[in-house]
């Protein structure tokens, strides 16, 4: 029996590879807004974090949340971004 892929995502903030279950999902949506994904399966760019707050501090200081979706994102996102992987 062949066994089964988990899938791989790359955390913006630490730059390695971890297993999906493992990273928060940040999205992107149609509308431009930029959410927290807990389901992982909503609609638009996404880009991933490892649940700590480190990995968080590194996106935000190097903009890399921007580089991933190709779109200026406001503090105030960052913000409730923050306060969302604090509350996990």
């Amino acid at each position: 029996m062949a066994q089964k892929k988990i899938p791989q995502r790359m955390c913006v903030g630490c730059q390695q590879m971890k297993n999906k279950k493992e990273l928060l999902r940040i999205v992107r949506t149609p509308e431009e807004a930029i959410v927290l994904d807990n389901t992982g399966k909503k609609a638009g760019r996404g880009a991933y974090v490892c649940r700590n707050e480190q990995c968080f501090a590194k996106a935000f200081k190097e903009k890399r949340l921007e580089k991933a979706f190709k779109h200026a994102v406001d503090p105030d996102v960052y913000d409730q971004l923050k306060a969302g992987i604090m509350k996990e």
